[in-house]
């Protein structure tokens, strides 16, 4: 059981049976009364979206769930490949199941995966990571207003806007949850 106020994106909570991914929560405080979560969750089994509005002293039933290290391998037409590097096993994620990851996933990568009845449920991505420009136009000093930014394409085919002065080649850290730019890197 896992208290209401305790529940964090990427939970995996248990609803008539079902395992569910916490995808979105927010905190509400009113001025009377106990404070809420709204917590928005997808099922891993079909993908369906069910909203819950939870007291956060209120008890609701998790379910247990493996977290798992590895080394993301590489990619086909319908799976993602993966390894555990403490006993070697083999893991395939249905693409279709995380297309929103592919951009974020980097042969030799380290990967959290969370797993669930042997099947894993949901793969975690570092909050920043570094990319290579692979795509970029050039642009000359003084084309525009200070603040311009352009898109470019990283290794993995993200698309990003990024600072004028940002070239092909070069790495940039990024902020995966919101896709924006967060510096150079040397």
């Amino acid at each position: 059981m896992i208290r209401g106020g305790d529940i964090a994106k990427g939970t995996c909570l248990l609803q008539k049976g079902q395992p569910y991914l916490v995808v979105e929560r927010e905190f509400h405080n009113p001025g009377k009364g106990t404070a809420i979560a709204r917590i928005k969750m997808k099922s891993i089994k079909d993908g369906s979206v069910l909203a819950l509005t939870i007291p956060t002293q209120q008890e609701i039933e998790d379910a247990v769930v493996d977290t798992l290290n590895c080394q993301f391998q590489y990619s086909d037409q319908d799976f993602y490949h993966f390894m555990d590097n403490d006993n070697y096993d083999q893991f395939e994620v249905p693409i279709t199941k995380m297309e929103d990851k592919k951009y974020y996933l980097k042969e030799e990568g380290i990967y959290e995966l969370t797993v669930w009845d042997g099947n894993v449920i949901d793969i975690k991505i570092p909050y920043k990571m570094v990319f290579t420009v692979a795509e970029s136009e050039n642009y000359v000093k003084g084309d525009t207003v200070s603040g311009a930014t352009k898109p470019i394409v990283t290794e993995t085919g993200l698309t990003v806007r990024v600072p004028l002065f940002i070239k092909q080649g070069e790495k940039i850290l990024v902020n995966t949850e919101t896709n924006e730019y967060v510096e150079r890197v040397n």
